[in-house]
């Protein structure tokens, strides 16, 4: 907390190749000692219950490090490509089935700074595989686990009591039936977890070939079915891709009408009003082409951030100081860095509970108080909603 800016950034990256370097000999010192009997003589069966019980390693840790180690065994220059950062573990672990003495110093430099996405495109090309076949089939539901059974209560222990006489004996309890219908009182009654949702996967096969995994509902399918019979002219082999790239186009293009207006024949522009705040649809349709559809943020090093999700039209100059709605005074942003342009205007705002939290730029756009989803979501607009008035409009563009 003591550090500035610059020498925050400094030490991270100080701290980042210090752990760079001390990974790359880490896998040097394990491939030499995958070539020695040194676990063995400290009575380990095998060089990875070595790494997971005596160096405390995970088990994802311990594999992918004896990977790569035994793959700079046979190619040493993965050693200083760690080193440098230009490739990680995981891109090492990857590639390693597929390096040759040919190959292996053409394929690292072709993953060189590339992500897992990226680097399995270069593994698909590689070892190019098959189409996987089309199949659908029923997914088998889940059986709720039952709630584990709560341990009986201790019994204390009974008191001495005199012996009683027979005829004073109390007859035995009559036994308890079992219900199997009885219900768990709610406060033994353990809560269950709900289902984690499992996200769709794309693997690629070979060059410009993917395999596509994902679950659907009954809905989904028959709608799949009717889209199928209904295109049973165009498209007589019922091929789902097919029918999955033709409906991704119809709903791109309604997509397009939608948030920009465009149309085969789009009407004339009427012009800008003047302090208009919103842009019109041909300056959204100019400035999504010209962005390419991504973030046009660029930090001070160059770098843009080009993400493609949430994005929103941003005002260059800030709306309430001129900047106009025009093509060249509004560029594409993402959420996070259209807030975080505003705090370069505007600074933190506390907010208007007087409770002295600043709002963060992390927090839930819909949980900011009063006026500042108006502010941070909506081009940069200042205008706070005085007592007794009408909330701001929100007038969101992206």
């Amino acid at each position: 907390a003591r550090l500035s800016d610059a020498e925050l950034v400094a030490r991270v990256k100080s701290l980042a190749a210090r752990e760079r370097a001390a990974t790359a000999e880490l896998v040097a010192h394990l491939a030499e000692l995958d070539t020695r009997d040194v676990h063995l003589r400290e009575g380990y069966s095998s060089l990875f219950a070595y790494c997971r019980e005596r160096l405390g390693l995970s088990e994802a840790e311990a594999y992918t490090r004896i990977m790569v180690a035994r793959a700079a065994r046979r190619f040493p220059t993965i050693l200083e490509m760690l080193a440098a950062g230009a490739v990680n573990l995981t891109v090492v672990r990857l590639l390693a089935p597929y390096l040759t003495a040919e190959n292996h110093r053409d394929v690292l430099e072709s993953a060189r700074g590339k992500g897992k996405e990226e680097v399995e495109k270069i593994r698909a090309r590689l070892a190019p595989r098959p189409d996987v076949p089309t199949s659908i089939r029923r997914v088998p539901t889940a059986r709720p686990e039952p709630a584990p059974a709560a341990p009986p209560p201790p019994v204390p222990l009974a008191p001495t009591l005199p012996m009683l006489p027979p005829e004073a004996t109390p007859a035995p309890l009559a036994a308890v039936p079992h219900r199997p219908d009885a219900t768990i009182p709610a406060e033994t009654a353990v809560p269950q977890a709900p289902p984690t949702p499992v996200r769709a996967s794309v693997t690629p096969l070979s060059p410009e070939r993917y395999k596509l995994q994902l679950t659907i509902g009954g809905e989904t399918l028959e709608k799949l079915r009717l889209a199928k019979d209904m295109l049973g002219h165009a498209i007589p082999s019922g091929d789902d891709a097919a029918i999955l790239d033709r409906a991704l186009t119809t709903l791109l293009v309604d997509l397009a009408r939608k948030k920009f207006a465009d149309t085969p024949r789009p009407r004339g522009s009427r012009g800008l009003r003047p302090g208009a705040r919103c842009p019109s649809a041909a300056v959204k349709r100019a400035v999504w082409l010209r962005d390419l559809g991504r973030c046009a943020f660029a930090g001070a090093n160059g770098r843009r951030c080009g993400e493609r999700r949430f994005l929103e039209f941003h005002h260059v100059d800030p709306y309430v100081l001129g900047g106009e709605a025009t093509v060249d005074g509004i560029s594409l942003r993402c959420r996070r860095h259209n807030a975080y342009e505003a705090t370069l205007y505007f600074g933190r705002r506390r907010a208007p509970d007087g409770a002295g939290s600043v709002c963060e730029e992390a927090r839930p756009y819909g949980s900011r108080p009063g006026w500042f989803p108006y502010l941070f979501r909506n081009n940069l607009s200042v205008r706070r909603d005085r007592p007794g008035s009408e909330p701001a409009r929100a007038t969101n563009t992206g």
